[in-house]
C-alpha cells in the first residue's frame, strides 16, 4: 500500500502540538474565509493597499474588528498584511471576488453554508451510522431541504456548481479526443458548461444535455432557443437514475457518482442499456486518492457522507463501479489538480 504524505514545507517547521492547535480552530479560519466573502472585502480592496479603516468604510464594518478578521486570514496568506499596517491582495484573496475568472467566492459560501455548522458537529454519527444525518436535523431530505426551506442556500449551491463546472469545462474539452465522435451526450450536465465548451472546440458535433427539469431549464445560454449552439443541441429533461433515452458516440458523467451506490449502479446501467455496443463513456470524478487535492476531496467526503450519505471514490473504486455495470475500462488520466477522467467503451 502507497502511504501518500501531504504535510506541506511550512507545515513540516511547525510543532506537532501547534499544528493540531491550529487545525482544531479550522472552524474560525472557514468562518473568517465566510464573513470576508459575504462582507465583500476582496472586491473592495484594489491593486494597491488600503487601511483597515478606508476598507471598513467601504464595506461598513468597524475597522478595528475587520483589522482582526483581515490578519487572521493574513495568517493562511489570504491577503497580506504590509511593514506599514496596511492589507493588500494575495493570489487566494484574488479569488473571493466576484468577477475573478479564477474566484472561488460561491464554493467558499457554499462550504460554509449554516446547515454545515449544524451538521460537522455530528460527524460522529454519520461515522458509526454510515449514513446522513440530514433528515435528523430538518425533518427532510438535503435536496428538498435546500428547494423549500432555504432558498439562499439552494441559490449559493447553483452558483458554486455552475463556478465549479465553468472552471473545468475547458480543462475537459482539451482533454478529450473527439477523433471518429459525431454525438455526445452529458448526463447529469447540470446547465450544460461540458457541453457547450465541447460544442464550441468542435464545429461538427451535436450534443445532448440531460438533467432534472428544473436544472435544465436553467440551461447555459449558449445551449437554449436563440443561442449560438441551439442548433445543435438538444436539451432533454430527465433523471439518469431512471433512464437515459438517448443514443450517441460518447456519454460525458461528470461529478455526479457519488451518491449513494445504488443510484451510482442505476445510473451507469442506464447507460449501457441506452447505448449501442462499443459506445465511449467518460466519468470525470473527484478522487480521494488523488495527491495534489486530497485535503479538499477527502473533506468534500465526509460533507457528502453528512449531507445526503454518498462518498467521493479512489481510482480502485470508480474502477470497481464501472467494471460491475458491465464497462469495459482503459485509461485514467488527470483532467487536472482536481478531476480524473475514466475512459471505458460498453460490451459489444
Amino acid at each position: 500500500m502507497t502511504t501518500v504524505n501531504t504535510t506541506t514545507a511550512q507545515e513540516a517547521g511547525t510543532p506537532p502540538s501547534m499544528r493540531l492547535r491550529e487545525l482544531v480552530f479550522g472552524a474560525a479560519c472557514a468562518a473568517a474565509v465566510r464573513a470576508a466573502a459575504r462582507l465583500g472585502v476582496a472586491d473592495a480592496l484594489g491593486d494597491s493597499p488600503a487601511t483597515a479603516e478606508e476598507l471598513a468604510a467601504s464595506v461598513r464594518t468597524d475597522p478595528r474588528a475587520l483589522r482582526r478578521l483581515l490578519r487572521a486570514l493574513s495568517c493562511y496568506e489570504i491577503f497580506e498584511e504590509t511593514a506599514d499596517g496596511r492589507f493588500a491582495h494575495t493570489e487566494m484573496s484574488r479569488m473571493l471576488r466576484e468577477n475573478d475568472p479564477h474566484s472561488l467566492k460561491y464554493i467558499s459560501l457554499w462550504c460554509t453554508e449554516p446547515w454545515t455548522w449544524d451538521a460537522w458537529p455530528l460527524l460522529d454519527e454519520a461515522v458509526r451510522s454510515g449514513s446522513s444525518v440530514f433528515e435528523r436535523l430538518y425533518g427532510k431530505g438535503f435536496f428538498d431541504h435546500l428547494h423549500e426551506d432555504a432558498h439562499e442556500s439552494a441559490h449559493v449551491f447553483n452558483q458554486a456548481m455552475t463556478t465549479s463546472s465553468m472552471q473545468s469545462a475547458r480543462d475537459v474539452a482539451e482533454l478529450l479526443d473527439l477523433t471518429g465522435v459525431s454525438t455526445v451526450a452529458d448526463i447529469g450536465g447540470g446547465q450544460g458548461h461540458v457541453l457547450a465548451s465541447l460544442l464550441e472546440k468542435h464545429p461538427h458535433l451535436r450534443g445532448t444535455l440531460l438533467d432534472l427539469p428544473r436544472v435544465v431549464a436553467n440551461a447555459d445560454p449558449r445551449l437554449r432557443r436563440g443561442g449560438p449552439l441551439a442548433e445543435r443541441t438538444t436539451v432533454l429533461p430527465g433523471d439518469c437514475r431512471e433512464a437515459i433515452p438517448v443514443e450517441v458516440d460518447l456519454y460525458i458523467i461528470k461529478n455526479i457518482l457519488e451518491w449513494d451506490d445504488e443510484s451510482t449502479r442505476r445510473t451507469l446501467r442506464n447507460v449501457i442499456g441506452a447505448a449501442r455496443p462499443g459506445a465511449r463513456v467518460v466519468v470525470i470524478e473527484n478522487l480521494v486518492d488523488d495527491t495534489p487535492s486530497m485535503k479538499f476531496t477527502t473533506a468534500m467526503d465526509l460533507l457528502l457522507l453528512l449531507n445526503v450519505g454518498g462518498a467521493k471514490h479512489t481510482k480502485e473504486s470508480m474502477i470497481s463501479r464501472m467494471a460491475d455495470a458491465g464497462l469495459i475500462v482503459g485509461d485514467v488520466r488527470p483532467v487536472n489538480a482536481y478531476l480524473h477522467a475514466f475512459e471505458s467503451i460498453t460490451p459489444a
